[in-house]
């Protein structure tokens, strides 16, 4: 019985399913919430939300260390090429529904529970546009090394792991703290 490389088209295609599948049951959990018992769907929804936050939060953290590595791999390298499926594969299948969960929940709690009022509220949506742009950014990067292009150096890298870092920090304290009305 021969194993399967997880960086083959088949193995991709499968944790391509095995993700939509899962993003699908998650999508259809909160419905099923928002119907059942709309009393309660706020600590559901906000519980869904911290566990996405925490999942693209992963994702921001992990890929810039990929990143390091990767730059020490030489072009064309099985090494290289293992790292490609590798941040491409974190991107599509973690990190962007991640975000757009973190997102569509954020919003949701920012409107039904915030009426968008407040300014630490207003402070936090900044901080996450600077998060979603930084994924941005981190998402172009991994194409560009998908095609062997734009490789900066690992301290660079090193710097821009930091950048989700303390954009979590800020916004943890925002929220728990609330700092100014």
């Amino acid at each position: 019985m021969s194993e399967e490389k997880q960086i083959s088209a088949t193995a991709g295609r499968k944790t391509h399913l095995r993700a939509a599948a899962a993003l699908a049951v998650f999508i259809g959990f909160i419905a099923l919430i928002l119907h059942v018992d709309p009393a309660d769907a706020y600590l559901w929804i906000k519980a869904l939300h911290i566990v996405a936050v925490i999942s693209w939060m992963a994702g921001l953290l992990y890929l810039p260390r990929l990143f390091i590595y990767h730059t020490d791999a030489p072009v064309g390298s099985a090494q290289s090429e293992t790292f490609k499926v590798m941040e491409q594969r974190l991107v599509r299948l973690i990190m962007n529904p991640a975000m757009m969960v973190t997102w569509v929940l954020g919003l949701y709690l920012a409107w039904s529970v915030y009426g968008f009022t407040g300014g630490w509220l207003h402070a936090k949506i900044a901080l996450v546009i600077a998060l979603t742009a930084t994924h941005v950014y981190f998402s172009r990067s991994a194409k560009a090394f998908g095609r062997d292009e734009d490789r900066r150096s690992a301290r660079h890298w090193r710097l821009m792991n930091e950048v989700p870092t303390v954009l979590m920090i800020v916004i943890v304290i925002l929220v728990v703290v609330k700092p100014f009305g």
